[in-house]
């Protein structure tokens, strides 16, 4: 065989490989998808995953399957995402917590690990005290940090959690001691209401949605939220930067992502029908019906807003010495 025919046969395979890697791309999604949630069944992420999922099915015309991967506070399950083959079958919602885990110690994996799809769904964090509390705005509260540090207690999470975070970086911006309120560790954001009401501690950080129960039912008072915009839930709650200037903002988050180098054509795909479930009406309503935030955010941004919340959250572990 000539070097000239060689040469010809090495080119036509070339061509005839990437048209089958394109028309395969073209062609996706042949079979199931699998969306994994890092955490259990029946809590809020999981909640937010099934009406995704349900709503991807219809748009994608093949079925969307669910699947909890649980373990290691959320390390098991943003795992399995990551080291999927990143050809569109296995994608996950991604949580906060992928950008404090390895600040943490617990994982290597970071916001990087990932190919970003479209962020979904955005709690803030707020702080609430008890209908009891002699602290009638977050001004009194305040007030009563600034004049007794480390008096006041508070809860809302385990120690170096979310909220935890959330109200350390608060204080922080504010110029106070990110340890000016003694936080309290609870097994999440219900005990800690539960302890708020019977007047174990002084205030709860944690989401508007998780308090709602206790706010609805006259025993609690949400003061402030650290969101841009007021929330949905509870518009009137005054956010933090209209009641002191302050920038800063803190919540869970959660995210539709796949596997690093993800073909670029999947994730348009996968953005575009996921940016039609966002403006839907039915994911819309779901999402409202049980309190839970609404913040879209297309690929590109999704991936700033990601090394944005890495970065945040590190600055905060360091400064609370928590981080490994």
């Amino acid at each position: 065989m000539t070097q000239l025919r060689r040469n010809f046969l090495r080119a036509a395979i070339a061509i005839g490989a990437a048209l089958s890697f394109g028309s395969a791309h073209a062609a996706w999604p042949e079979r199931p998808v699998t969306l994994v949630v890092p955490w259990g069944a029946g809590g809020g992420t999981d909640a937010t995953a099934r009406i995704i999922g349900a709503l991807l099915e219809k748009e994608l015309g093949q079925p969307v399957n669910v699947v909890n991967r649980t373990g290691g506070n959320g390390v098991v399950g943003h795992q399995a995402i990551a080291g999927a083959a990143p050809d569109g079958y296995t994608i996950g919602l991604a949580t906060v917590e992928i950008a404090m885990m390895h600040h943490q110690g617990l994982t290597q994996l970071t916001p990087r690990n990932y190919t970003p799809i479209a962020l979904m769904n955005f709690d803030p964090a707020a702080l609430t005290v008890s209908a009891e509390s002699p602290h009638k705005t977050f001004d009194d509260l305040l007030k009563a940090v600034k004049a007794n540090p480390g008096k006041l207690k508070a809860s809302g999470t385990g120690q170096g959690g979310i909220w935890h975070l959330g109200l350390a970086g608060m204080l922080g911006d504010l110029k106070l001691e990110p340890n000016a309120v003694r936080f309290v560790p609870s097994n999440g954001a219900a005990p800690a209401m539960v302890d708020l009401a019977a007047g174990g501690v002084d205030v709860v950080a944690a989401s508007l949605p998780e308090a709602r129960s206790l706010i609805d039912a006259g025993k609690a008072r949400p003061l402030v939220v650290m969101a841009e915009a007021p929330a949905g839930l509870y518009p009137k709650v005054p956010t933090l930067k209209s009641l002191t200037g302050s920038n800063w903002t803190n919540g869970a988050w959660r995210g539709i992502v796949a596997p690093k180098n993800l073909p670029p054509e999947i994730q348009a795909k996968l953005a575009l029908h996921l940016k039609k479930i966002y403006d839907s009406k039915e994911y819309k309503d779901f999402m409202s019906g049980r309190g839970f935030g609404v913040m879209y955010a297309d690929s590109a941004d999704f991936g700033k807003f990601m090394d944005k919340s890495d970065a945040d959250m590190g600055k905060i572990l360091k400064t609370l010495g928590m981080a490994k």
